[in-house]
């Protein structure tokens, strides 16, 4: 019997950008129909488990800066590279009218493994 292929821990990163915050009331509704159509792709994708997601609005009001602190994560098992790349690829590809999400808001995937103590370390001596 051969082993399954170790997931890819991945924490994707989601700023919210200056685009979403000039819209006019009348049009945020479109970007969040957007924002939730990519989580559940995301969700829906083979192979993905979404561990968690955390999101700072109410502490954090307005854009994001560049780099951290973000607005949102998701935490993910990922099956592979791959999937990443295609993850990141649904804010390039939803649309929004004319635009597509990446306009509104921006990701970065931070991928290595489950942090785990090595067993030696766990056993009482």
């Amino acid at each position: 019997m051969s082993e399954q292929p170790k997931k890819i821990r991945t924490l994707f990163c989601i700023a919210v950008l200056q685009g979403f915050f000039d819209l006019p009331s009348s049009e945020i509704g479109s970007v969040w129909k957007a924002f939730g159509e990519m989580m559940g792709r995301l969700n829906g994708m083979d192979g993905v488990e979404i561990l968690g997601m955390l999101d700072d609005d109410e502490t954090m009001v307005g854009t994001s800066p560049d780099g951290y602190p973000w607005t949102a994560y998701i935490m993910a098992d990922m099956p592979d590279r791959d999937s990443v790349v295609a993850a990141c690829n649904l804010f390039r590809t939803i649309e929004i009218g004319q635009y597509r999400l990446w306009k509104y808001c921006r990701v970065e995937a931070r991928m290595g493994r489950a942090l785990e103590v090595p067993a030696e370390y766990l056993a009482k001596k």
